[in-house]
């Protein structure tokens, strides 16, 4: 193998390893920052760059396997190593980006929950209010039914005690009648005597006047 193609590998990985670091760094902002949906982009393009710098390291680490010198397999050894950190931190960053996502989907449903929860908070304090205030009325109604009842019943015993007079007064009278009917059947035998004297004067004195005018 020519040693051209080492060049090649190791100037293709270095420029990989390049590119890795300017996406990671891309991809740790956006990590840090709300998640918009362009984090699906960038992490293809770092997986991309990854599986790329994978193949050359397999193809450098073929070079070593082959007859390569010391520096050659250290040399391979470290891009492996950067290849590996570079990995690890693309999976912590990406884990951590989930939980950052799902934290916020818990929020945003919390949130729905809650402003749902104020809706039916609300509904049911409107439908307790209009409770309270047909109960309200209700018992305002019970209250006038009350007072007219009462009202009714004062008048009622308003009028039995009336009725109660009267008929005390009707009692007193009734007791007293039997002599007031004595009182006027002596009056109407009285005026029958007074009438029977009278015809009988009456006819007295035509029986002379008749008798005057025989005799003359």
């Amino acid at each position: 193998m020519e040693a051209s193609s080492w060049d090649a590998l190791r100037k293709q990985a270095r420029r990989l390893e390049a590119q890795l670091d300017d996406q990671m760094i891309a991809y740790r902002k956006l990590v840090s920052m709300k998640s918009d949906g362009s984090e699906n982009d960038i992490e293809a393009d770092i997986e991309r760059s990854l599986k790329q710098l994978q193949q050359v390291n397999s193809q450098m680490q073929t070079w070593v396997s082959s007859g390569g010198s010391e520096v050659l397999s250290h040399t391979l050894t470290r891009h492996m190593e950067i290849l590996q950190d570079l990995t690890q931190e693309f999976y912590r960053l990406r884990s951590s980006l989930r939980v950052k996502q799902q934290h916020a989907s818990l929020l945003d449903l919390r949130d729905f929950d809650r402003a749902k929860f104020d809706v039916e908070e609300a509904g049911e304090s409107e439908a307790l209010l209009r409770e309270q205030a047909a109960i309200g009325r209700s018992s305002g109604q019970v209250d006038t039914v009350i007072s007219q009842a009462q009202a009714t019943l004062g008048a009622l015993m308003s009028q039995r005690s009336t009725f109660g007079g009267i008929t005390t007064k009707i009692s007193n009278v009734s007791s007293r009648i039997p002599t007031i009917n004595h009182v006027l059947a002596s009056i109407r035998r009285k005026k029958s005597m007074d009438t029977i004297i009278l015809s009988l004067v009456a006819s007295v004195c035509a029986f002379l006047m008749f008798i005057y005018w025989l005799s003359k």
